[in-house]
């Protein structure tokens, strides 16, 4: 094909004709060829459709990735600042600082934005009970009458749907029970996180109270949507936990959609999602920097793809047809990204 295009380009200048060359960036039609990535993926699986998809734009851009590693954050940003793992896209920052290794900023660093402000985290009530007892913030279960309505096992307290051991949410859960004096009041249900919302919904569903924590994106404010089924409650005021000293300004968040108040005082960091990447591979690869700090996602797609997979969609062979159908949806915008990462090589 090369000498062909070489004997054209002579016969056209010996006729006298004008010669154009090829657009630049078709030399780069694959500027990742040759280069295999190794990227890691969190271990909650509400991010698993953003890391298909970044890996995927990749691919196009010619890059071999191997399948993602399943990591626990600690144990990711140690291994990125190393070079063991080039990228990931689950990084939730500010949360994230405190388990960045100390390396961390020299070694690697964030590049564009999953969701700007899309992690948010906080406690949802049904809005059947906010309105019937007046519900503005988790103060209100210390009324005898909003604890009993809540208290489904009869153990005395109000039960909140929480998060498991080990998780960052955890820990701020048990801070604000200690905070605000809340341990003889509400019962944070630590079981399986998929299985304590599953049974939330269903007695929900069945004309039941509601009342657990969650974030964004996730599938649950796809199911139990935000001012119409539930509604976000306040913290009775701001007290960071000793991981949130410094974020305080991020914790009170005004125009969030199914809030009791506005602004709203959710009592976790507002966090913004980002790709987390190795400085030495982004040196090497300015198509993959460029596709990292173009690529983002309305926080909506995201949580109508979780719930998909809530509702049994979710086999990687699922979240790759997921991939498709939004990239068909969304050509434009795509190949929008993708050009722009390819013209970073010129």
């Amino acid at each position: 094909m090369k000498q062909l295009l070489k004997t054209m380009t002579v016969c056209m200048a010996v006729l006298g004709l004008s010669v154009v060359a090829p657009p630049a960036f078709a030399k780069n039609m694959k500027p990742g060829k040759g280069v295999t990535l190794k990227p890691a993926r969190a271990t909650w699986n509400t991010g698993f459709f953003q890391e298909a998809l970044v890996r995927r734009g990749l691919e196009e851009l010619g890059y071999t990735v191997k399948k993602p590693k399943d990591l626990p954050n600690p144990i990711f940003y140690k291994s990125v600042a190393l070079g063991d793992l080039d990228y990931w896209t689950n990084g939730w920052f500010p949360m994230h600082n405190a388990q960045l290794p100390s390396d961390f900023k020299e070694k690697a660093a964030l590049y564009g934005y999953v969701v700007k402000s899309g992690g948010l985290g906080g406690y949802l009530v049904s809005k059947k009970e906010v309105d019937k007892f007046g519900i503005k913030s988790l103060d209100d279960f210390k009324r005898p009458e909003v604890k009993k309505a809540f208290d489904t096992n009869g153990d005395g307290k109000a039960e909140l749907t929480a998060c498991p051991p080990g998780w960052g949410c955890e820990k701020v859960i048990a801070h604000h029970m200690n905070a605000y004096g809340l341990n003889d009041f509400i019962n944070p249900v630590k079981a399986s996180y998929e299985a304590g919302i599953a049974s939330a919904i269903g007695t929900y569903n069945s004309g039941g109270p509601a009342f657990f924590y969650t974030w964004t994106p996730n599938w649950t404010v796809y199911k139990l949507k935000p001012g119409k089924d539930v509604m976000w409650i306040n913290v009775p005021e701001i007290n960071p936990s000793e991981a949130q000293v410094g974020s305080e300004d991020r914790m009170t968040v005004k125009g969030v959609e199914g809030a009791v108040s506005d602004p709203l005082k959710m009592g976790f960091v507002v966090n913004d999602i980002r790709i987390v990447a190795n400085k030495t591979f982004i040196a090497k690869n300015p198509a993959a920097q460029k596709f990292f700090e173009v690529f983002t996602l309305p926080l909506s797609d995201i949580n109508e793809q979780n719930t998909r997979m809530n509702e049994g969609e979710k086999s990687q062979k699922d979240i790759e047809r997921h991939v498709d159908e939004w990239i068909a949806k969304n050509t434009e915008k795509w190949n929008g990204w993708l050009a722009a990462a390819r013209a970073a090589v010129e």
